[in-house]
């Protein structure tokens, strides 16, 4: 099976040695997005709403460059640095999907690229 390499500017460049996703058949691996403003390369300011507002913004950008769209979405990872934010992550995922939702993990972690609050990633079916 081959692999097509999935680039968009208008989310963020990968700040390693990784893809923004990879499709594989009619599968597609989508990297963690975390809230970088894809024009200039920066943390947005605010806190983790703003952050996760950001990263979800940046999901879209690469689902759409794959031809897929969060509908598409089977599962998905969410990492934050305080679990106490649950919440807050849980009203702003509620502005950008709608039931039936994907299946979904969300873990605490000590520490994320470049000192976000937020990263998620996920994994899509095209049809």
């Amino acid at each position: 099976m081959s692999r097509q390499i999935i680039h968009t500017d208008k989310a963020p460049a990968a700040i390693g040695p990784y893809s923004q996703a990879v499709r594989a058949g009619n599968t597609v691996y989508l990297s963690g997005q975390i809230p970088l403003d894809p024009a200039t390369g920066l943390v947005v300011e605010g806190g983790i709403d703003a952050q996760a507002r950001r990263a979800f913004d940046n999901l879209v950008a690469v689902c759409e460059a794959a031809g897929g769209s969060l509908e598409k979405i089977v599962r998905l990872g969410l990492y934050l640095t305080d679990l106490g934010e649950f919440a807050t992550v849980n009203a702003v995922m509620g502005e950008y999907f709608n039931a039936p939702f994907p299946a979904r993990s969300t873990i605490e972690v000590s520490g994320l690229p470049r000192g976000v609050l937020f990263e998620v990633d996920a994994v899509m079916v095209l049809d």
